[in-house]
């Protein structure tokens, strides 16, 4: 198995996500765009638990995948996104292209490396507006895969689609 070092970013349109803006509208062609919002709630210790655990991994952790090394930070430039499935495990080369840390938005964007299922980039960020309202961005980029995991494109959407709705719930209260 490669190296993370030695694997390089499997597309172009890096940052595409655009964690650090509030409207995403400008979407790189090829990929499918996907963009949900999920009210997390409200007031200052709903910001401060979900600021700090979108920031520490917890919206893959507790949507049932592990990050290792264990407890690396979303500093780090690389790391490994593992999905057990059974007795199956899927291990996917990840590089975070940014992080965002201010008053009122908190997030990371990570984009796939060789050898991950799908090629794109996925985007995790909690805001909080005027109102104090606490709010979960999910964003994603997906387009197929490169070698042997291109024809099991299909199968990976429905896999997404699982997940996509265990992360919208995985910072609720």
């Amino acid at each position: 198995m490669r190296p993370l070092a030695e694997r390089g970013l499997t597309y172009d349109a890096v940052g595409a996500t655009r964690p650090g803006q509030w409207i995403w509208a400008d979407h790189p062609a090829g990929f499918r765009a996907h963009e949900r919002t999920v009210l997390l709630g409200h007031g200052q210790a709903c910001w401060d638990d979900a600021s700090a655990d979108v920031l520490a991994w917890a919206v893959k952790t507790r949507s049932g995948f592990t990050v290792e090394p264990p407890g690396v930070a979303t500093g780090a430039d690389r790391c490994w996104l593992v999905a057990r499935v059974g007795p199956f495990s899927v291990r996917e080369p990840i590089k975070v292209i940014a992080v965002v840390d201010r008053p009122d938005r908190r997030g990371l964007a990570y984009g796939t490396l060789d050898g991950h299922p799908i090629s794109g980039e996925e985007a995790f960020i909690v805001r909080r507006d005027a109102s104090g309202a606490v709010w979960l961005d999910l964003r994603s980029l997906t387009a197929p895969g490169r070698g042997w995991w291109r024809p099991a494109f299909p199968l990976v959407l429905v896999a997404q689609r699982f997940y996509r709705r265990r992360y919208a719930r995985a910072l609720r209260a």
